[in-house]
This record gives structure tokens, sequence and C-alpha cells, in this order.
């Protein structure tokens, strides 16, 4: 058996843990440069307010309704993550961090099935204050629908156990096509074509007209839908690809300084990730673009990508070339919205492909990087930092409504008054 225990409201409920007063208000959470919505409290979705909606657009219903809305803050929701993560760890060996407010768990061997996955929302509650709900079932897929149900039909319980073929065909009957794990909306319109419109009738279908229509892929959801596992617990993350790292700009840019530090902050991120998952990466692509929605301004959009004598991880490396690449780019004149850089070509650390006159960085860098990323670990992020990545950061993106670093930062530690 498999649990998924999934976080409710995540965002918001991080907003929520140390401000009980917000309990029951309508609370938005906006993306990068507070632009859209990107999670809701309960109170907001009953509003009518939609994921994804511009927050212009709503900005006279926010005022109307009292709608708290705050600024994205990742570090704040990164560590309730990890912590929310590790209490799961109690109640399992074998646990699969999905999202950042999802995991599956390996419910194999225990008995009460329901009284375990109640005393999990509990523990966690208790121990996080974060709320949770937990569905349980013979494959990952149903495990999902089971989340979902719990969800909708049972909040209050918060658990939902498909241990029964009826309990299996009531949520399955209960779920839109649409809402199964695995079919995207290209493939649900599809299946609604042919009247296929909850997921008990997917489960339904031939296996081979499925194979046909979806490939292997759509086959695999069926089978899972009926009982039959076809995903593993995957508990060791595959080291990425690719690594990007872009931001929209809290106001526009207009001159290659501001520029040239956002990317340097860009390239010194990725070169951190590289440096987290032991890789390197031996491509390094940098792109800048306008606003496309300004019908006053110029437009102009560039990207382009340069290769690295030998792989690297180091931030001073993977700066000066993503640097190199912007300089190709670049043009006066314009109003930029946004820049990125991307890294690829990643292989392990240790398979550094040498030329004939080629030399491997030498320690000396490694321990500087380590050195930094140590400090920046224990004081926090950017603590210290090479110059090219500036000090003004006139270029930050807009973020008025950031809560504080409740538990990452001293100095935003809750006080409370006796």
């Amino acid at each position: 058996m498999v649990a998924l225990v999934d976080c409710n409201n995540f965002y918001a409920s991080c907003e929520r843990l140390f401000q009980p007063r917000l309990l029951y208000k309508p609370i938005v959470v906006l993306s990068n440069n507070d632009g859209c919505v990107v999670a809701r409290s309960d109170e907001a979705k009953s509003l009518g307010i939609k994921m994804g909606i511009p927050a212009f657009q709503i900005k006279d219903l926010i005022d109307r309704d009292r709608v708290i809305s705050f600024s994205s803050n990742y570090t704040l929701y990164g560590d309730i993550s990890n912590r929310v993560m590790q209490t799961l760890s109690n109640f399992s060996p074998e646990v699969e961090i999905y999202s950042i407010d999802e995991a599956f768990l390996n419910f194999s061997g225990i008995q009460n099935l329901e009284e375990y996955a109640k005393s999990i929302k509990t523990t966690v509650k208790q121990w996080i204050g974060v709320p949770v709900c937990v569905g349980v079932a013979e494959t990952k897929t149903l495990a999902k629908i089971a989340n979902r149900y719990a969800k909708k039909n049972f909040k209050n319980l918060g658990v939902w156990v498909i241990d029964s073929e009826q309990r299996r065909i009531e949520a399955l009957k209960s779920t839109d096509i649409e809402d199964v794990w695995g079919i995207g909306n290209k493939y649900s319109k599809m299946l609604r074509s042919f009247n296929i419109n909850t997921a008990y009738d997917f489960s339904q279908a031939s296996e081979n007209w499925v194979k046909t229509k979806m490939s292997v892929v759509g086959q695999r959801t069926l089978l899972e839908l009926n009982g039959v596992s076809c995903l593993t617990l995957e508990l060791i993350s595959e080291p990425k690809n690719n690594i990007c790292n872009s931001r929209s700009f809290g106001q526009p840019i207009i001159s290659f300084s501001p520029l040239s530090e956002a990317i340097s902050n860009h390239a010194a991120s990725c070169a951190f990730k590289l440096r987290k998952q032991k890789s390197i990466a031996s491509f390094v692509q940098v792109f800048i673009m306008t606003n496309r929605f300004s019908k006053e301004d110029g437009q102009y959009i560039n990207s382009t990508t340069v290769s690295l004598p030998i792989g690297s991880n180091d931030s001073k490396t993977l700066i000066k070339y993503a640097l190199v690449a912007l300089k190709k780019i670049y043009k006066d004149g314009f109003k930029y919205k946004k820049a990125g850089v991307q890294v690829f070509g990643i292989v392990p650390e240790n398979h550094i492909q040498l030329g004939l006159f080629d030399s491997p960085s030498n320690a000396k860098s490694k321990k500087v990087m380590k050195l930094m990323d140590d400090i920046n670990f224990s004081n926090g992020k950017n603590t210290l930092k090479l110059a090219a990545q500036g000090f003004d950061r006139s270029w930050r993106m807009k973020n008025e409504k950031l809560s504080p670093c409740y538990t990452t930062r001293f100095k935003d530690l809750l006080i409370i008054d006796i």
C-alpha cells in the first residue's frame, strides 16, 4: 500500500503559522514580482478567485472582501516543507518527496491503515502546524485519487483509504478525467470526445485502445487505476539534466550594468545548484527579453549559448562565460523586463573531460567555493558572494508584501510580548 500526504493550501498555511489572526481569513499568495495568484486559502477560493489570475484584475475584489495578499516567500516555504518531510520520515523508512508539499510513503505491512493515516495527520499538525490530507491505496495513482477524494469530501477527517473495490469505484466516479494524475489537458479533451468523463470511465476502457491513443504512459495510468502498481517510489532524486535560474525585474532595466549584475546572480545560483548535486555543466545559455505586453516600448528578445573549455561548477567560471554571452546579445535602447541563465551538458563532477593541454580546476578554487557555500548556509544566502553579483540589486523583483523568514533568519525570529 502507498500513502500520499499532501499539505492543504500549503503556501497560505505557512503564512498562517506565525499569524494565527489569519485563520479563517481569505489569503492569496502572489507569484514573483507580485504578478499572479499562485496559492489560495479555502476562503479565497470561495470568493471565486481563480488560480493564476493576475493580481491587478482582482484588486477591487481584494479591497472589498479584505483579502490578505502575500509575496511569495520561498525561503520560508522551503524550510517548513523540510520540517514536514522530516516528520513524515518517522512514519515510514521509504519516503518519496514528490513536491514541496507532497510525499509518497510506503505503507507495506501496516495493519490499521486508516488509524495510521490519522496519526500522520495529527502529528504533522501538532509538530509543524500545517494541515494535511492523506490518501492511501494500492498504487501511487490511486493514492492521488484517494487524497483528492479526502480533500473534497472529508476535509475535516483528512483521510481516505481505498481498501475495497467499493471504495475504489466510489472515488473514481467522483474524479473528473482531467483531474487524474498523468492525464493532461490535451488527453482529457480527447477522452471526453469519446464520452470518457471520469476516472471510472477511463478505468473501464480497453488496454489496447488506451495504448493506441495515449502510448505506454496512458496504459500505465489505466493499470494503476485498476490496482496494478506500475510506478515505484523514487527514493533518490535523479540529478537534473539542465538547471535554469531566471526572474522578472521589479522595474525595467535600461543599462548594461544592472543587467550584468542580474545575470551574474543567476549564474552563481546555477553554479551552487550544480555543486549541491555534485555535477558540472559544459554549456551556459543566457537570455534577455523586454516586456512583450507593453505596446509603447520596443520589443527585443534574444539568447545565446557559450561552451565552457572544461566543464565546471565554479561560480567564477560560470559568471565569466555568462557575461561573455550577455555581451553578445545585449542592445542599447531597450527596457529589459526579464533575464535568465540556463546550464546544460550536465555530468557528474568526477567525469570532467579534458583536452590534451587542459588541466582541471585547481584545489584552491574548490576550497573557495566550499567555504563560500558553508558560510552562506550558516549565515544566510548571499552573506558571501562575488563582486560581479553587485550590492545595489536595483534589478531585484518586486515583493512588497513579503512576510518575514521566521525560521531561517535570526532578525526575523518571532517576538512574543507577555
